[in-house]
């Protein structure tokens, strides 16, 4: 190879090294690596708990209207209203069931006269707050399917509709056309 060739090889590489670079520099180095965003951690004690409004009354402190947290249970509402009274009968009532917006809830008293009883304004056995003693006063509603309405209103939550108790074990359409009248809507 003579001299002037191998000028010739060295200003072309030359050259082509200055186009590379300078194509890095005018384009960039491509996409910047962006790294990773950290994961997000929800605590959930942060989580927002939407409020709902519940009713109570009977042996508690201050009666009345509350606002406590969707996922609240009758323990949380009976002490947003100011706790139970000193008559209370705690044992009438499952205070670890779940509520919902616009329930009523009623503490009944130790007397047991029935003046607390779990009723709505209608006169009707309110099949959600009512215990199982209370829920016998039903037409053909014996202790044991008593006991089955309150198993299963624990187990699954509040009844929604009346048509609910037929998913209740021992409770069908006739049975329950005998009883409607008597329970207050859910």
């Amino acid at each position: 190879m003579n001299r002037a060739s191998t000028n010739f090889q060295a200003t072309a590489i030359g050259v082509a090294v200055v186009a590379v670079l300078g194509g890095v520099l005018w384009f960039g180095l491509g996409p910047q690596a962006v790294p990773p965003a950290a994961p997000v951690v929800v605590d959930p004690d942060t989580v927002a708990d939407p409020p709902i409004t519940v009713h109570v009354s009977g042996a508690v402190i201050r009666p009345g209207v509350v606002t406590v947290g969707s996922q609240a249970r009758i323990a949380d509402v009976v002490a947003a209203a100011g706790g139970a009274s000193r008559i209370a009968d705690l044992s009438g009532v499952n205070l670890a069931a779940p509520v919902r917006d616009g329930e009523y809830i009623v503490v009944p008293d130790i007397g047991g006269d029935g003046v607390n009883r779990p009723v709505s304004g209608s006169g009707g056995v309110d099949i959600n707050a009512a215990t199982a003693a209370d829920l016998e006063v039903l037409p053909g509603v014996g202790p044991v399917l008593a006991s089955r309405i309150v198993a299963y209103r624990d187990a699954n939550g509040p009844f929604a509709t009346v048509e609910d108790l037929l998913d209740v074990p021992g409770i069908g359409e006739a049975k329950l056309a005998g009883m409607r009248d008597d329970i207050s809507r859910p």
